[in-house]
C-alpha cells in the first residue's frame, strides 16, 4: 500500500493551497481517510477526516471554515483545500487510510494513527 501526497510548498498568509493524495495498493470506497499535520514542537494533531462511503467528515476546531476535504473513490484520491493560511498552518501534512470507515472521526480527534500513511507534504505559511 503506497499514500503519495502532493500539493504542498510555500505561501504567504491568507494564501490557499490544495493538497492531494492518491493510493495505490488499497481501494478508498468504505474506507476512513484523512489528513494529519505535525508541526516541529508540537504534537501530531488530526486536521480533517472523511468517510468515503457518505461523505461524512471532520474538521479540527482550527480548521473549520477555513479547510475542506474531498475524496474521489474513483481515483483513490483525497484532497484538502486550504484556504485563509495561517502561520500556524505550517507543518508537514501527511495523508492517511483506514479501512475501518467508522472510525474516522475518532482517528482525527485524537490523533491516532490509520493503518495507512503516506511521507508527507510540507506546507510553510509565511507572515
Amino acid at each position: 500500500v503506497q499514500l503519495v501526497e502532493s500539493g504542498g510548498g510555500l505561501v504567504q498568509v491568507g494564501g490557499s493551497l490544495r493538497l492531494s493524495c492518491v493510493a495505490s495498493g488499497i481501494t478508498f470506497e468504505n474506507h476512513a481517510v484523512g489528513w494529519f499535520r505535525q508541526a516541529p514542537g508540537r504534537g501530531r494533531e488530526g486536521v480533517s477526516c472523511i468517510r468515503t462511503s457518505d461523505r461524512l467528515s471532520y474538521y479540527a476546531d482550527s480548521v473549520k471554515g477555513r479547510f475542506t476535504i474531498s475524496v474521489n473513490n474513483a481515483k483513490n484520491a483525497t484532497y484538502l483545500h486550504m484556504d485563509n493560511l495561517r502561520p500556524e498552518d505550517t507543518a508537514e501534512y501527511f495523508c492517511e487510510a483506514d479501512p475501518n470507515p467508522y472510525g474516522y472521526r475518532v482517528y482525527c480527534e485524537t490523533g491516532y494513527g490509520m493503518d495507512y500513511r503516506g511521507a508527507g507534504t510540507l506546507v510553510t505559511v509565511s507572515s
